[in-house]
């Protein structure tokens, strides 16, 4: 038995026949001493609802409840993973609820409605990790639903979510996560963590929403940052051509000859809203 009082993951995985599937971008995390550290790297859960996509055999799952998360909705599509949650919301009644679906179709605001304290702590599945952070940076209400994201992605896509103007991975991800968000990667982990291992290293980044972002419209700053990062290599006069161009970049004062990764977060802030 593990500390928890269950059964190790590997023994867990073996006796339901839950092999990680590529098409579901699934890496599962065996080792409880590192899901215990993602859990820590949340915060203190006392109290708190935490959502959790893409649990599979419910390693985090586990250290969630361990670190005393009052409650776990854990968003899971493979039905194969099922029966194993369902053990552990056996070991902790009452503290968590399986839901069968695929994260990219979940209300999460609904999902989480009359929880005071919600955070959103998960090692997102690789195919639709980008997908759901866009989404849960974009809302057209602020301050959003959740008071934290404690997320793993790959470390390239976790760099590009905290790099400021001007650097390598500085982009759309980085404009929109700078936009209306703190992020920091928190700590690393290596492939060989992981079962099967992937090729790259993962990265944990936490996520906290600012109070008073920017005024912006969320869908015009992705337009704005699509096209602008879109032909990063060109000037603003061209990629921006079709959103206004050399008139758009005048109105806000923005010299045209510059290119997407110069501009900060105030002027992209400032370009969506002269559309």
């Amino acid at each position: 038995m593990s500390a928890d009082g269950l059964p190790p993951l590997r023994e867990v995985i073996e006796r339901h026949a839950i092999a990680a599937k590529k098409s579901l971008g699934q890496n599962f995390l065996l080792d409880l001493n590192l899901t215990a550290k993602i859990a820590r790297a949340a915060g203190d859960l006392s109290g708190a609802t935490v959502i959790e996509v893409g649990p599979g055999p419910g390693g985090l799952t586990r250290a969630l409840l361990m670190e005393g998360a009052q409650r776990v909705i854990a968003i899971e599509r493979d039905e194969r993973c099922l029966a194993a949650l369902a053990e552990i919301a056996a070991h902790y009644p009452g503290k968590l609820e399986i839901v069968s679906d695929d994260a990219l179709e979940t209300d999460f605001a609904k999902l989480a409605a009359g929880a005071s304290d919600i955070r959103i702590v998960a090692n997102l599945p690789y195919n639709i990790g980008t997908e759901l952070l866009i989404r849960w940076l974009t809302p057209k209400d602020w301050p959003p639903f959740y008071g934290s994201m404690t997320l793993m992605f790959q470390r390239e896509v976790a760099e590009r979510i905290v790099a400021a103007p001007a650097s390598r991975a500085y982009g759309r991800l980085g404009v929109l996560a700078g936009w209306r968000t703190q992020a920091r990667i928190a700590f690393d982990v290596p492939p060989q963590a992981f079962s099967p291992p992937p090729k790259v290293t993962s990265s944990v980044v936490h996520i906290v929403p600012r109070a008073e972002p920017l005024p912006a419209d969320a869908a015009k700053l992705g337009r704005v940052t699509q096209a602008a990062f879109g032909q990063r290599r060109k000037m603003l006069r061209q990629s921006l051509k079709a959103l206004g161009g050399e008139a758009l970049l005048a109105r806000t004062g923005i010299e045209a000859t510059r290119r997407a990764e110069t501009l900060s977060v105030a002027e992209f802030v400032a370009l969506a809203n002269a559309i």
